[in-house]
């Protein structure tokens, strides 16, 4: 073996099959959002980041036309990324006659947060995986929208309903969009992370263990 052909073969050995699948993707779709999420951990499981405009056309080409073909969706999953504050303490240099040195104000700045669906792909006929798709909503309120991949993999039809039933995503196209764990009189999405449990359990079915218990005493007060 010459020493192109070497180092050629110890690039693709280095490469993590989501900066493979990153190359493939954007020879066929040059206008799709795309983009590598490194992973820092030692397992090193990188992932992409798909514009939810684009998931669907790319989902149905990871099925049937990637190399490899992912012919399974073992796992989907959400994320809740609340709105965050970012401060900076910025020194300026003091301007008024007769001021020395600097002065130092702190500047903050909001980040809007939003939602995260996070999507693990194996092919069993090949025997490769995990690849890791991600896709965000635009926030956490009125923008929570991403297309439903039922229709391509059968496994992501309760998976889905349970993102949805969960964190508030809503999955567009898929057929039997329901609550899945919680009941459907039930409010709000239990694993965001500014989920506050309510004092009263007076409209849980059937209270039970610890739920019971603190029902109980809210209606002794």
């Amino acid at each position: 073996m010459n020493r192109p052909c070497a180092e050629a073969c110890l690039c693709a050995k280095n490469m993590s099959i989501a900066e493979s699948i990153l190359e493939q993707i954007r020879k066929a779709f040059p206008k799709a959002e795309v983009s590598l999420v490194a992973n820092p951990s030692p397992s090193k499981q990188n992932s992409l980041r798909v514009a939810a405009v684009d998931l669907l056309e790319i989902a149905w080409w990871l099925r049937n036309d990637a190399e490899p073909a992912f012919d399974y969706l073992s796992n989907v999953t959400g994320v809740d990324w609340p709105d965050k504050i970012i401060k900076e303490k910025i020194q300026t240099k003091a301007l008024r006659e007769g001021e020395e040195g600097k002065t130092e104000t702190t500047v903050e700045e909001k980040i809007p947060g939003f939602l995260e669906v996070v999507y693990h792909f194996y092919s069993v006929s090949l025997r490769k995986g995990p690849f890791i798709l991600r896709v965000r909503t635009g926030d956490r309120r009125d923008q929570v929208v991403v297309p439903s991949l039922a229709g391509i993999w059968r496994s992501a039809e309760l998976q889905e309903r349970e993102v949805y039933d969960l964190y508030g995503v809503i999955f567009k196209g898929h057929q039997d969009l329901r609550r899945l764990l919680m009941w459907e009189e039930f409010e709000d999405f239990p694993m965001r992370k500014d989920y506050v449990e309510p004092d009263d359990y007076e409209y849980e079915p059937t209270p039970h263990g610890k739920v019971l218990e603190k029902s109980q005493r809210t209606q002794n007060l």
